[in-house]
């Protein structure tokens, strides 16, 4: 790798300025009249007072909505439709009821059957800069499959989310494992380990081209790189909020140490799940591991039996199994490293939605998050049947509980950690 001119800016560290610059050629200058006009009164002046680092002691986000079906792979009429006009609606409606974060699922290939889950799907750059457009505060995560994209053709997408957003976006970095992907893009799956190295490398390009003022030249493994430069910066001259998730030990180690926020699975007990916390927070570089969440599948009603009737529904009179079977063949193994079941057990997970199960009761769903809340999580990406029709249950049920359990703060209370 050839020495830069310019060593590459700290981020940790701009982290903690409040007094910010933003880079104009090979000179700082403070912040130009134009984005201080943009920050209005109340408005972020870092990215540390962004929603997604506020003060909610849980913090809840919406995920899977650019993709058709969500995580369910069911037929009942009421699933997502995943037009965008619905994506613009979800996400106005959880800015306005204060959900920290939008996370999008990269997905090329579909689950097939009569369902055709994610088959249907926006490209989630493009997705992001749309709904960054539309909201207000919720931070908004785009997620890239590093493989398929070129990392300075990257970074620009990036840069240009952010500054629409005005610091609110986030990447989610993904290696990919789907085979049917990756033979879509001409570009060769390769082996586990190995992906994660070319992700690490194009991290490292990424990084230096938000941070660092003059031409480049890269030498690496999988790219050489001449004179590379990228302006404008990222909004307020600090990186977007960077998100990895990995389960098995090499994805686990990635996360811990590139992310600023980590994506994993629930284990079975409280304990598993606390020291599967702990690994992480000790593996990462101090200071810079900020938020925890895990995914989940959300299905509340006023009663439990509510709840369990209607699961009973999309999966046993509703599931799509014809998608369930190829989801299985597809990704089986993978899931049954971490969820031990049989197959028709898993079948029925994959069909009811992927991530934690959270059925049952307003109430039962609080007690559980104020149980993974004192494990050490710190929120969940929520996938639902439907995320409009359904979302009065988290607005208008959830939340309030959420507030009287100590799990949240009331909206116009929630101040930032920064402040």
């Amino acid at each position: 790798m050839t020495a830069s001119a310019t060593a590459p800016r700290d981020f940790s560290r701009e982290r903690d300025r409040h007094n910010l610059t933003v880079n104009n050629g090979s000179e700082h200058h403070r912040m130009e009249p134009a984005r201080r006009a943009n920050c209005k009164q109340g408005a972020p002046m870092s990215r540390d007072e962004t929603r997604i680092y506020n003060k909610n002691k849980f913090k809840l986000g919406l995920f899977g909505m650019n993709c058709r079906g969500g995580l369910s792979l069911t037929k009942a009429p009421e699933r997502w439709d995943a037009s965008w006009d619905n994506n613009v609606k979800a996400a106005q409606l959880a800015d306005e009821a204060g959900l920290e974060f939008l996370l999008p699922i990269g997905r090329w290939h579909g689950y097939q059957g009569e369902s055709d889950t994610q088959g249907t799907t926006f490209e989630t750059i493009a997705w992001a800069c749309g709904l960054l457009a539309s909201t207000h505060d919720i931070t908004t995560f785009g997620t890239l499959h590093v493989a398929f994209v070129n990392p300075v053709f990257a970074a620009k997408q990036m840069v240009t989310a952010d500054h629409i957003g005005h610091g609110r976006f986030g990447l989610n970095v993904v290696s990919g494992w789907n085979p049917i992907e990756f033979g879509m893009m001409g570009v060769p799956l390769g082996d586990h380990d190995g992906r994660y190295d070319y992700a690490e490398e194009w991290l490292n390009i990424v990084n230096r081209v938000w941070s660092e003022d003059q031409p480049f030249d890269f030498d690496g493994h999988y790219y050489k790189l001449k004179a590379v430069l990228g302006k404008p910066k990222p909004w307020w001259d600090s990186r977007p909020i960077l998100v990895s998730a990995g389960n098995s030990e090499t994805g686990r180690d990635f996360a811990a140490r590139n992310a600023d926020c980590l994506f994993t699975t629930v284990p079975p007990t409280d304990e598993d799940l606390r020291g599967k916390l702990k690994y992480f927070r000790d593996a990462a570089p101090p200071g810079q591991l900020r938020n925890i969440f895990a995914s989940c599948h959300l299905m509340v009603r006023r009663t439990r039996k509510e709840a369990e009737d209607y699961h009973h529904y999309i999966v046993h009179e509703q599931g799509d199994w014809e998608a369930a079977d190829y989801a299985f063949k597809l990704r089986g193994s993978r899931i049954n490293t971490w969820l031990k079941a049989d197959e028709d057990k898993l079948k029925a997970r994959l069909i009811s939605g992927a991530g934690f199960p959270c059925i049952g009761s307003y109430d039962d769903a609080v007690e559980t998050f104020k149980r993974l809340s004192s494990a050490g999580l710190d929120g969940l990406a929520l996938g639902m049947i439907n995320y409009v029709s359904d979302f009065p249950h988290i607005r208008d049920e959830l939340l309030p509980r959420m507030e009287r359990a100590g799990l949240r703060e009331p909206l116009h209370h929630a101040a930032t950690a920064a402040e």
